[in-house]
């Protein structure tokens, strides 16, 4: 089953729950309902104008802080022309399937989180591909996008898309795969301890602070400057631990598949379930005609992972 839906619409919590809704029933506890609000009227009260007024010069400062630091984020980046292409219109797709014991093994050893270890592998994989296809990776640190939720608990009904995101660049010029890792959970740490308002996932936060005649004309000028932000997507899809079934048969896997950026040739996005790990490839299929070996190299990092980590 494809389940295929525009982003704008909702964040990978809220596509999980719409396509939870897709499976079979669960014995699951009847939620309780919200309390409905009350009605608000159609003008703003008056005696709140101060308050409203200098909540918009807030905005307004937080919003040239945010972009600042999103120009700041993207400077100096060394890259590879093989994640970059004119959009041919065609896609190609691949899924790699992985043991989720195996990269705990690896975790408990090096430190840091599941997710750390999932980015790695993908700039190890991004590594062997570059120099087999023969564009080579000495000294290629392309910048990942890693988008992050920025729903609380108590949001997760609401719909819309509340992403916003980390920006790292991927250590492909180094040769130790561990030196990859440990490399990858120090920027992953440094976002987390600076939040989600640095760097290029920070634009989604400026949809908050910007006025609409803002985002009509600067929406169609930010979705042609995504290749000036980062060079490639590499997003995480919660998945329920739950065994999903659909028609009375068993949910086995779950490939995820990220929305291609304009002038971009590679996304990756990676969930969990029931155990296991799954890689859902996505490319421009005239710029990258060898996904595959992509693939390939994925599960070839996860083993040489292993192998350095010891028994």
């Amino acid at each position: 089953m494809l389940f295929k839906f525009h982003h704008a619409l909702a964040d990978g919590l809220r596509a999980l729950m719409l396509a939870a809704a897709l499976m079979d029933p669960m014995d699951m506890p009847t939620p309780r309902p919200r309390p409905a609000e009350p009605a608000r009227g159609l003008l703003p009260d008056v005696r709140k104008l101060p308050e409203l007024l200098r909540g918009t010069l807030s905005d307004v400062g937080r919003a040239l802080d945010i972009g600042a630091s999103v120009a700041r984020a993207t400077l100096g980046a060394r890259s590879s022309s093989a994640l970059t292409s004119e959009p041919s219109g065609t896609r190609r797709t691949a899924g790699v399937l992985i043991d989720l014991d195996a990269v705990h093994r690896v975790r408990k050893t090096v430190g840091g989180t599941v997710n750390d270890v999932l980015i790695a592998i993908v700039a190890g994989a991004l590594r062997t591909w570059l120099d087999e296809r023969g564009d080579g990776s000495a000294g290629v640190a392309p910048r990942a996008l890693i988008p992050v939720s920025r729903r609380r608990p108590r949001t997760a009904h609401p719909q819309g898309n509340r992403l916003s995101g980390y920006l790292i660049r991927l250590p492909v010029d180094d040769p130790d795969p561990l030196g990859r890792l440990r490399t990858v959970r120090m920027a992953m740490d440094r976002n987390k301890d600076a939040g989600p308002n640095r760097g290029a996932g920070a634009v989604a936060l400026l949809a908050d602070h910007v006025p609409p005649l803002g985002h009509r004309l600067g929406g169609p000028v930010v979705g042609q400057a995504a290749r000036l932000l980062f060079d490639i997507l590499v997003t995480s899809v919660p998945l329920p631990s739950l065994g999903l079934k659909l028609g009375g048969s068993p949910l086995t896997e779950v490939y995820p598949f990220a929305p291609l950026a304009r002038g971009q040739s590679l996304a990756v996005a990676v969930s969990t379930y029931r155990g296991r790990v799954h890689y859902g490839l996505v490319a421009d299929a005239k710029a990258v005609p060898d996904l595959g070996r992509l693939a390939r190299a994925v599960t070839e990092e996860m083993e040489t992972l292993l192998t350095v980590c010891g028994p």
